[in-house]
């Protein structure tokens, strides 16, 4: 039987605001445990919440970027359940009526566009962290995230593998980013994803039972969570048993899906109305400002550079995976208006190569769009060739990476005349003077007769043989055009 994989996420994002979502105490990652929990936070008698206005308006501009409806009112509700790290018995949530309803992500799975439909998105408070590892045989508690606002965002069961799975979370990933609701650092625990995973027969419409697999936090485990998961299921389903509903953890070191307990349903969790908090009502004027605010999206940017810059639907789809990498292709552009593609080659190939190889982002770039774009346009106007333009950038890289400084803050005394300075300075100008070339062709012609017989009998490969002992003779500065040109016209004679 050929078994078909059903996969949905809820992503846990936590919202980019300076302090809880019902407490006035700081986000800050890294702080020592319980130093950053108050009395709201730690459930002493007699606190109340207040809601953080920041959280609202981050779910107001998720809800608008993907589509979604605003729900005016949304309530909160008390979702019980105990938990060593959790003081209040209680997890302040969102249910039957979360802040943002339906909307989709748009994907690009290998060729194929796929819109991925959204159920939910709601607000709610995380819990603390139970600590293991320096108690022996004891738990520790740290509170310091208990109140961290998040928003989940729950997507329909409309992916099919964990491929899909991968390119929905990052999609996901880029856009909270992009719109700067959340700063999307899986390290710190900003991003997390609950996979939940089915099987059933191909070409079966009704779903098989889920396990939902708990916290994953790089977009490897979860391709790898997913995969193990799904043979996991079709083993026992084949032998002839049935599927429990779980919740269960992915261990990375065996590479396997443990159980954790059976899963709960709603009911389990006793939600109700909070009744500290009022129903939350969003007014359109509020919704009309959130909407003013948002930047360009990425799906909007993308038709943007096919339709006016004439960049394939790949070289967009990279472009815009990350606000930081548009930015900088938009004001390499402005420099540099006339070649667009050549710009994005540029940015996706050698920029990205040598941040990745330094394990930097491109918001840490050294080299500013400015110097990339001059280092451009002398390959544009033959003053250098592509291949020395590749040493040229080496030694700009080298340059600007000795000085503290990214392209968002760059030191004006490296100048944006720098690949001018290295060019002048080191010769290596291309040599476009005709006379100069015909000299150097006609030297090569007359010591490499065996090549030009070759060529006339009609191997192509010869020419190229005679262009490279050219290039090798003008030290790789011989501007290859006109080398061609005038090579051909000559072996015509």
């Amino acid at each position: 039987m050929q078994w078909e994989i059903v996969v949905g996420l809820e992503v846990h994002t936590q919202l980019s605001t300076q302090s809880k979502i019902f407490s006035g105490a700081s986000t800050a990652f890294g702080a020592a445990p319980n130093t950053e929990a108050c009395a709201v936070d730690l459930a002493l008698p007699g606190v109340l919440p207040v809601l953080n206005r920041g959280a609202v308006e981050r779910a107001i501009k998720l809800g608008l970027a993907v589509g979604g409806k605003i729900s005016s009112p949304s309530i909160f509700a008390r979702k019980n359940y105990f938990y060593p790290d959790l003081p209040k018995g209680y997890q302040i949530s969102q249910y039957e009526l979360p802040v943002v309803e339906g909307g989709s992500i748009t994907i690009q799975s290998g060729e194929v566009e796929r819109v991925i439909r959204l159920t939910r998105a709601h607000l709610e408070e995380d819990a603390g962290k139970s600590l293991h590892e320096d108690f022996h045989g004891m738990t520790g508690i740290d509170l310091n995230r208990a109140g961290t606002p998040l928003l989940e965002i729950v997507s329909e069961p409309d992916m099919r593998s964990s491929a899909e799975a991968v390119v929905y979370a990052k999609t996901l990933h880029s856009l909270v980013r992009w719109i700067g609701i959340c700063d999307g650092n899986m390290q710190e625990g900003s991003f997390r994803c609950d996979a939940n995973v089915s099987v059933r027969p191909q070409g079966s419409d009704k779903l098989g039972t889920r396990c939902e697999i708990k916290n994953l936090n790089s977009f490897r485990f979860l391709e790898k969570a997913i995969d193990y998961e799904a043979r996991r299921q079709v083993e026992i389903l084949e032998d002839g048993g049935t599927i429990q509903q779980q919740t269960r953890l992915y261990d990375s070191d065996k590479d396997e899906t443990r159980a954790m307990r059976s899963k709960e349903d709603a009911q389990d969790y006793r939600y109700f109305p909070d009744p500290d908090l009022l129903p939350l009502e969003i007014g359109e004027d509020w919704i009309a400002e959130v909407r003013r605010g948002l930047p360009e999206l990425p799906q909007q940017m993308r038709a943007r550079l096919e339709r006016d810059h004439g960049l394939s639907t790949y070289d967009a789809a990279a472009l815009t995976g990350d606000r930081e990498i548009a930015e900088y292709y938009e004001a390499v552009i402005e420099k540099l208006p006339s070649d667009p593609k050549l710009c994005a080659n540029w940015v996706m190939g050698d920029i990205s190569a040598y941040l990745n190889d330094e394990g930097k982002f491109f918001d840490s770039c050294p080299l500013s769009p400015e110097q990339l774009a001059q280092l451009l346009a002398r390959i544009k106007d033959g003053t250098i060739s592509g291949k020395i333009a590749k040493e040229v950038f080496k030694q700009m890289w080298v340059k600007v990476s000795a000085q503290p400084v990214t392209w968002k803050r760059h030191d004006p005394g490296l100048g944006t005349n720098l690949a001018d300075q290295i060019i002048e300075s080191q010769g290596l100008k291309q040599i476009s003077d005709s006379g100069e070339l015909e000299k150097l062709v006609d030297e090569v012609i007359a010591a490499n007769t065996k090549s030009v017989e070759e060529f006339k009998a009609g191997k192509e490969k010869a020419f190229n043989a005679l262009v490279g002992q050219i290039m090798k003779a003008a030290k790789g500065k011989a501007n290859p055009a006109q080398v061609n040109e005038i090579l051909k016209k000559k072996l015509m004679e």
